[in-house]
């Protein structure tokens, strides 16, 4: 039992100091206030955080806006906040509406198309922080 104790302790300490290492900041945004970063044909960029193991970009594409392909190294995560679009990975083509999520490697060739009737926005968050 003294044993098992012991190692609970060591753990929780070992939990505690590996936290402390790693929280030692926090990124807050409060709506609106991301600054547009980059403006593509009908498609703006907008950084939300960006740390050395992953970053965070909000994505508006106008009606009828399609991004250029992109191939970097890493994992993306997009999550289509509102609007209709294809996200296209490779060759599978993937229809996205509102409240969907798409995750895939980022070293095959990817991009967005807004195929619906408004604006479409969604967020990326990708690791390592490459993109932008």
């Amino acid at each position: 039992m003294w044993l098992e104790l012991l190692a609970l302790l060591w753990l929780l300490e070992y939990l505690l100091e590996y936290w402390d290492e790693r929280m030692k900041g926090a990124i807050f945004i409060e709506k609106g206030e991301a600054e547009a970063i980059a403006h593509v044909g009908k498609k703006i960029f907008r950084l939300l955080f960006k740390s050395e193991r992953m970053e965070g970009i909000i994505s508006e594409i106008e009606k009828g806006g399609t991004s250029e392909f992109y191939r970097h190294e890493g994992e993306e995560l997009h999550i289509l906040l509102k609007g209709t679009i294809d996200y296209q990975v490779g060759d599978e083509i993937y229809h996205m509406h509102e409240g969907d999520m798409l995750w895939h490697k980022s070293d095959i060739p990817h991009r967005a198309v807004n195929v619906g009737n408004e604006k479409a926005v969604y967020i990326t968050i990708s690791t390592p922080p490459t993109f932008m």
